[in-house]
């Protein structure tokens, strides 16, 4: 899913909290789990990564990396409680951005020219919530980037995958090191990633992006219900 579309996390959270895991620690066992696969994806969509709006790889990131650091630490500071209440708000709003995004981003290019300092803040939002969550943050930076930059959803596989890498690689760093990464549940779905991520890229290629829209926001819509009946639902 991170590979076609992004969203990879909707699947992998529901899974980790249903085997018991507190929802901070799968959301942190889930960011290390898919982060082979991230890599796997970014590597395959290396020879089409080019400059976003002028601004080069590096520059969007390391960025992305720094805030990813921000936003990863913002998590183990939140407690489980709390974050329980949170997720079904953050799905909701990375489901809004998938529905929504393409229209809005058509509306907005009508009206006004979006400049270079605009995108640089919105890469770093889009790292501290990569870091934080990462549900769904494939689907953000698509439309973010549609917003911001007037760029094609197949247009922004390469440069997706490999923002996403960069946060997921960011955050690892922190849960492991404040130990949030329950191991018994992340290995059997990193090898599943490292699959996952190699595969999905290469049907990326071959796939039409209608198709990839329609599952996604079938997992998306359906996991989100899931989360809010879960939360606030008695």
């Amino acid at each position: 899913m991170n590979a076609l579309a992004g969203g990879g996390t909707f699947a992998t959270l529901p899974a980790l909290i249903a085997l018991g895991l507190p929802a901070n620690i799968a959301n942190a066992t889930s960011n290390v789990a898919l982060l082979p696969g991230a890599g796997a994806s970014a590597w395959t969509y290396r020879g089409e990564l080019g400059p976003v709006a002028g601004m080069s790889v590096r520059l969007l990131a390391a960025l992305t990396f720094v805030f990813g650091l921000v936003g990863s630490l913002l998590l183990v500071l939140t407690p489980t409680e709390t974050f329980d209440l949170l997720i079904p708000w953050l799905l909701l709003f990375a489901f809004v951005v998938m529905v929504f995004g393409k229209p809005a981003a058509d509306w907005l290019h009508a009206r006004v020219t979006i400049g270079r300092p605009t995108l640089l803040a919105a890469q770093a939002l889009l790292g501290i919530y990569g870091g934080y969550f990462g549900g769904g943050v494939g689907l953000i930076t698509t439309a973010v980037y549609g917003l911001l930059a007037n760029i094609r959803p197949r247009e922004l596989f390469a440069i997706r995958t490999t923002m996403l890498a960069v946060a997921n690689l960011a955050a690892a760093f922190v849960f492991i090191g404040f130990a949030m990464v329950w191991w018994w549940a992340c290995l059997p779905m990193l090898l599943g990633a490292i699959l996952g991520g190699w595969l999905g890229a290469l049907l990326g290629r071959r796939l039409s992006h209608r198709l990839v829209r329609i599952w996604t926001l079938l997992v998306t819509g359906t996991t989100t219900v899931v989360f809010f009946i879960r939360a606030y639902g008695g």
